[in-house]
């Protein structure tokens, strides 16, 4: 996998969901807005260590994990009507995009553990 490419959409992805928690309401942005910040913050985090590490799995689990939870807090805050449909839906895109990438990285990593067995 190309580092470039997961790195290039997962800032395009924090780029956006700044943007969408700068229109959450004033009480929130200090709250869940800084819950979804650190989580997407995070994930960055955890592709950039995925590729620096030679046993990539745990922090590719993690990372997967750390979506997962991304996902459920920018859901919760589409459900409270911080955000409306349409920004849900164009960030959620972007989320999915970035599970799939991570998915098939998690499978490249088992399909080469599995050939050098």
């Amino acid at each position: 996998m190309s580092a470039l490419i997961i790195e290039e959409k997962c800032r395009d992805m924090l780029l956006y969901g700044y943007q969408v928690i700068k229109q959450f309401p004033k009480h929130e942005k200090h709250v869940l807005g800084a819950e979804i910040r650190l989580s997407m913050l995070q994930l960055q985090r955890l592709i950039v260590t995925a590729f620096k590490r030679y046993h990539k799995k745990t922090t590719l689990t993690d990372l997967d994990i750390e979506l997962a939870i991304l996902k459920r807090r920018v859901r919760l805050a589409k459900d409270l009507k911080y955000i409306d449909i349409k920004r849900y839906q164009l960030w959620v895109e972007q989320l999915v995009e970035i599970g799939k990438m991570i998915g098939g990285w998690i499978k490249s990593i088992k399909n080469k553990q599995a050939s050098a067995l």
